[in-house]
């Protein structure tokens, strides 16, 4: 190699390296603005839905750290491995939590039936509900 195609090498190598960093930082810019657009949806929500909805993340976020929050279907939702996990959204009267089919769903153990346990409504989240649905996002999320 010439001490001129030594140098346009160099100069090349040089010009790739902010593009590939560009593409590094595109998605964790991605995964900020999907972050926000579901925060966004919580604070669009009425009262008193709206704080609700803003210590039901905070709960989803602390209990499941592996969960990402997006929008699903228009509700604020949180995916692991790109898919979506659980969802809630506000109502006339209450809030509703849900999972989908790719949570991970069991019977209960020794019960007589065959349901799952899939969506819960609520007018109010205190300490009580909070344990409760901290308790079921992270089995579910496991």
């Amino acid at each position: 190699m010439s001490e001129r195609e030594s140098k346009n090498a160099g100069k090349a190598a040089k010009a790739v390296k902010p593009a590939a960093r560009k593409d590094a930082a595109r998605p964790r810019a991605a995964k900020a603005g999907v972050a926000a657009a579901t925060v966004e949806k919580i604070a669009a929500m009425a009262a008193p839905f709206r704080a609700m909805g803003e210590r039901l993340h905070a709960l989803i976020l602390r209990s499941a750290p592996a969960l990402q929050p997006t929008v699903w279907y228009g509700m604020p939702a949180y995916t692991k491995d790109a898919n979506t996990i659980c969802f809630f959204r506000a109502d006339k009267k209450y809030m509703t939590f849900g999972f989908t089919q790719e949570a991970n769903l069991a019977p209960e153990q020794g019960a007589p039936h065959q349901l799952m346990e899939s969506a819960w409504f609520f007018a109010g989240l205190d300490d009580a509900t909070e344990a409760r649905l901290s308790a079921i996002v992270r089995r579910v999320a496991s």
